[in-house]
């Protein structure tokens, strides 16, 4: 006899869709600083009820990917510089770790998928695609941090990312840029070489001068 879903479990399931899918969103720029989520708006977008709505925004709180006013106002994060720069502390604190530690399980197809990223790099960076360009270059580094079999590590990184998304969306949607990420190039060259020292300042390097770009004069 088949065992009938019950209602919680799909409304677990759909709350998982929900969490997924603003959750890339949000890590990718798609939703601008300041965006308002309602829950009458998710419930229409996805086509659910309340309760998965209402839990999924309650797990991105939770994770810092939206902010929730004392109003109950749930929108995605505007960000001040000073928290600008906090977050790319912790960046330039785990990231070079995490790099460091890829270091040694960096072999040659590692290093030859890393190259084909630039290149989908270079074809949205020429596109004036900003979307785009966040999704590809946080692949550049999640792909190399894969490598070092951390996962708590890892999953701390990405709730920066996640709050800095719309944030920097906003900064190269404004800036219209053409030139590729150049310390990409030396990362992928310190891991060639074996640099582990050269590997952790081409990190380090890559991930605070991007985010100085975002602190607003």
């Amino acid at each position: 006899m088949l065992i009938q879903s019950k209602p919680s479990d799909a409304n677990a399931a759909a709350h998982d869709r929900i969490y997924r899918t603003l959750r890339v969103q949000i890590m990718h720029g798609v939703l601008p600083p300041g965006e308002a989520l309602t829950l009458r708006g998710i419930g229409k977008r996805f086509d659910v009820s309340m309760t998965p709505a209402r839990e999924a925004l309650r797990r991105l709180v939770a994770e810092g990917a939206l902010s929730l006013s004392a109003s109950g106002r749930v929108a995605t994060p505007e960000l001040t510089n000073e928290r600008i720069e906090e977050l790319a502390a912790v960046r330039a604190l785990l990231e070079p770790e995490l790099a460091s530690r890829a270091l040694p399980r960096a072999h040659m197809a590692l290093i030859e998928r890393l190259q084909s990223i630039n290149g989908a790099i270079a074809e949205v960076v020429a596109k004036g695609d900003a979307i785009g360009y966040i999704r590809a270059n946080l692949e550049f580094h999640r792909t190399l941090y894969l490598r070092a079999q951390a996962p708590a590590m890892l999953a701390m990184v990405e709730t920066v990312w996640l709050q800095l998304g719309p944030t920097m969306r906003s900064l190269y949607g404004r800036m219209q840029r053409t030139d590729l990420p150049q310390h990409h190039r030396s990362i992928v060259a310190a891991l060639k070489a074996g640099d582990e020292p050269g590997l952790r300042l081409a990190v380090r390097t890559d991930v605070t001068q991007g985010l100085r770009m975002l602190v607003v004069e």
